[in-house]
């Protein structure tokens, strides 16, 4: 039986995303660090070895080689809030080709909640990162990772498919330019300074010309690092509260399990704006009955439609076009790797002819070439046969004639 490692067949990917959830049930399958290295930990318990899990504030996908899809829904749904039937309700599953071609497209941006959001690259490297360093990425799921990113590099550099300013993080930057007036006279706060918050924080200072703004982190000296860098204040999440009460616009971008702000931060406060980036929410969900507070969430802010997204729509037959390409690329390199168990065979056994009765006997008889020119004469005779096996995909005796070669060629 072949190894489903080596079987694209055996390739899943089961997921829930925008399409088929609110940002509350996606809420319940999030999947932050501790909860993905207690995933991949538990994952030979499933008969799992090879797999990574995208978790981002649009979605939650479990890739992976498994005998069953059904494994990975199991193993991923042993570290989430929701349970695995409500789960298997929402989900979709790709096979094979198909789970191939979905990587691509959300790698790209096709299958974001905003067209060719760009942001999702770097979530899946960071997803992979974690997952290879826990030993749990392979020779075929990393050289589809490599060719998954090489493709949404050449869309990003040679389409329009990103172009423009349309993210979650700008979108919610532009939300706050449409709905507050003299915003340089409120004063904001950013909770969280990871990728998104970093991201939404210099879209403030670069798209709404201000600099009233106040970061907390958990790790506080992450917020100090960026407020030093782009000029503004920083607080200990010590002083949440009073950082809250002070605040007229507040947005969330932490990766908590639970939320960080509760009704009661909020109640007899002065009128706030909140915008919640976060998934699962991370505000209180009491909080959005107070009168004095404007809450809006992922989902509302992702509803933008303007210019931008429609020359973005035009540039989608060129991205899958580009995708083509690499995907085709890909097969071919997984098609060849049939060949490997085949071809370093026939290597071992050139580099072992000189201890062959037979050969010793023809070399009494033949000038052939010294034997430390050996390796280099054998890798070469590999090499072809590699092109011959790629181009003609013929059955044939490869090691009688790698022998033939070998002998032709060593003779002067």
């Amino acid at each position: 039986m072949q190894n489903r490692h080596n079987d694209i067949s055996k390739f899943f990917v089961a997921g829930i995303n925008y399409k088929k959830s609110d940002a509350t049930s996606r809420g319940l399958y999030a999947i932050n660090p501790e909860q993905y290295a207690a995933l991949l930990a538990t994952a030979p318990d499933y008969g799992l070895t090879e797999l990574f899990v995208l978790s981002t504030c649009n979605r939650t996908e479990i890739y992976g080689f498994a005998e069953e899809a059904s494994f990975l829904c199991e193993l991923l749904c042993t570290q989430t809030a929701g349970e695995l039937a409500a789960f298997k309700e929402m989900a979709y599953v790709k096979q094979g080709n198909e789970a191939v071609e979905h990587l691509f497209h959300v790698a790209a941006g096709l299958d974001s909640q905003i067209l060719g959001d760009y942001e999702i690259v770097g979530q899946i490297k960071q997803a992979v990162k974690f997952s290879k360093e826990n030993n749990c990425i392979g020779a075929y799921m990393d050289r589809l990772v490599n060719a998954v990113l090489q493709s949404s590099k050449e869309i990003k550099n040679n389409t329009g498919l990103s172009g423009g300013t349309v993210s979650v993080s700008f979108a919610a930057v532009q939300y706050i330019k449409e709905t507050i007036h003299n915003i340089t006279d409120k004063k904001i706060l950013l909770l969280g300074t990871g990728k998104i918050g970093k991201s939404t924080c210099k879209n403030l200072v670069d798209y709404l010309g201000t600099k009233n703004i106040t970061l907390i982190n958990r790790t506080e000296e992450k917020a100090a690092e960026l407020a030093k860098e782009l000029g503004l204040q920083f607080a200990p999440a010590s002083g949440l509260a009073g950082q809250i009460d002070a605040a007229d616009i507040i947005l969330v971008a932490t990766n908590s399990v639970e939320p960080v702000i509760l009704k009661s931060h909020l109640e007899n406060s002065n009128h706030k704006l909140i915008i919640d980036l976060s998934v699962p929410y991370n505000v209180e969900d009491e909080a959005q009955v107070l009168s004095n507070i404007t809450l809006i969430n992922v989902d509302e802010l992702s509803r933008i439609k303007d210019e931008t997204l429609h020359k973005r729509e035009a540039e989608v037959p060129k991205a899958k076009a580009i995708i083509a390409s690499h995907i085709a690329g890909f097969f071919e390199w997984y098609s060849m790797r049939r060949y490997v168990p085949v071809l370093r065979a026939i290597k071992t056994k050139l580099e072992q002819i000189h201890t062959c009765n037979l050969y010793t006997s023809y070399s009494s008889r033949h000038t052939l070439s010294p034997v430390q020119e050996n390796k280099e004469k054998v890798q070469k005779i590999i090499n072809g046969m590699a092109v011959k096996m790629r181009e003609q995909n013929q059955q044939g005796c490869y090691y009688i004639e790698a022998i033939n070669e070998y002998l032709a060629t060593g003779t002067n």
